[in-house]
């Protein structure tokens, strides 16, 4: 991968860089005007392509030497698949049915990856009889699996590495360390696999660009071992982890892109690896809005300071990423410019669990009231695909894309 020049200091790398606001919620016209012009029920989920397009392009620009393969797990729609793939996208794929749906859309084998550590064996089979050729894994187990039901395969390893500054953090379930990489990708040979790589991720929502930094100089460390036992590496996966934006001001993609090239040739120089880069959220999740309807506003006693509000879409239905406040989505209002009062947001399901902001100090039109929507903004990621099937009856969310 070329590198741009940067210069000896690092000083530029260590000033925090400069923080990017959220784009003009009026932005998607496109968004707007199929909403005036098709009575859907709520909750759903709107698309605009031309923003998932303009988004790849920008990425694409950034890394020109890179290989972006898409997190089909963020927004698994047809449309939009179909759209990255017209571009020349590759995809990251977490399970049998995202395979079915690249073949769905008619793209080759050699343009996808099993990036899910923990897969069925007979899914593993089933990929590898349709083509596909790289697959990850983090535990001795999962590449005995793959080598028993994909012979042959490429595979890369997936590194533990701190998630510090991730508003969704991913460090405890995937990844081994890097001295069990280096000793897994010694043995993958032994059992007849082909080890290419390495791969990492920083955490979903990452607002820290120099955690990609720390996380390269780790994974340099795997390939000079793998290297001393003569075998020599040819993979870096810098994973995903690109922000949208929600309420909190994020870096601008450049602080990202400076990061990244900053680490890979700090910690690699002129033995440049090939470069994968995984995006989800950043490629689809400011693309979309999430039109709800308010349910309820109720206050539970006559001095509490804020109302309930109660949306027709909730954590199971559309908005999981609120646990634990997490992601904090910017809101629209038809009243917005009007004055407001402190609220707490909840789901309409019968269970206490459904809240998604009481921490977070939303304020909200006083005009507010039942029948009014509510439009989620950036929620192009993690919130159609993320619903939950028929609980306490309600259906699945769904996506148009425009």
């Amino acid at each position: 991968m070329s590198v741009t020049a940067i210069p000896s200091s690092s000083s530029a790398l260590l000033s925090p860089p400069v923080l990017e606001d959220a784009p003009d919620v009026g932005r998607s016209i496109r968004i707007q005007r199929f909403i005036a012009t098709n009575p859907i029920p709520t909750p759903f989920v709107v698309m605009d392509l031309d923003m998932v397009r303009e988004n790849y392009r920008a990425l694409a620009a950034l890394f020109p030497d890179a290989t972006i393969f898409y997190a089909v797990k963020a927004n698994p729609a047809l449309a939009v698949v179909a759209a990255l793939a017209a571009l020349g996208a590759h995809f990251d794929l977490a399970s049998e049915g995202e395979v079915r749906r690249c073949q769905e859309a008619g793209i080759g084998a050699g343009r996808l990856s099993f990036g899910n550590t923990i897969k069925r064996e007979l899914e593993i089979a089933h990929a590898r009889e349709f083509g596909i050729d790289l697959f990850a894994f983090d535990s001795i187990a999962e590449l005995e699996k793959i080598a028993r039901a994909a012979p042959g395969a490429r595979v890369f390893c997936r590194l533990r590495v701190e998630n510090e500054g991730a508003d969704w953090p991913l460090t405890r379930k995937f990844g081994c360390t890097a001295s069990m990489a280096a000793d897994l990708l010694k043995y993958a040979p032994r059992l007849g696999m082909r080890p290419i790589g390495v791969s990492f991720h920083v955490g979903s929502q990452q607002t820290d660009p120099a955690q990609w930094r720390a996380a390269i100089a780790g994974a340099t460390g795997v390939f000079r071992a793998c290297r001393r036992a003569g075998l020599d590496l040819e993979l870096l996966n810098v994973g995903g982890g690109l922000p949208a934006h929600y309420r909190a001001a994020v870096p601008a993609l450049a602080a990202y892109g400076e990061a990244i090239h900053r680490g890979l040739a700090e910690s690699f120089g002129a033995s440049m690896p090939r470069i994968i880069v995984e995006p989800g959220r950043h490629l689809v999740g400011d693309a979309g809005m999430l039109r709800t309807q308010v349910l309820l506003v109720a206050q539970k006693s006559r001095r509490a300071a804020e109302r309930w509000v109660y949306l027709d879409a909730g954590r199971y239905n559309g908005l999981p990423e609120a646990q634990g406040e997490r992601i904090q989505y910017r809101l629209r209002t038809p009243h917005d410019g009007q004055p407001t009062g402190p609220v707490i947001l909840a789901g309409p399901t019968c269970d206490s669990m459904d809240i998604l902001y009481q921490r977070a100090r939303y304020d909200l039109p006083l005009a507010l009231s039942v029948g009014d929507p509510v439009d989620v903004l950036s929620a192009g990621a993690y919130t159609a695909s993320y619903a939950s099937i028929e609980f306490n009856g309600f259906a699945p969310i769904q996506t148009y894309c425009i």
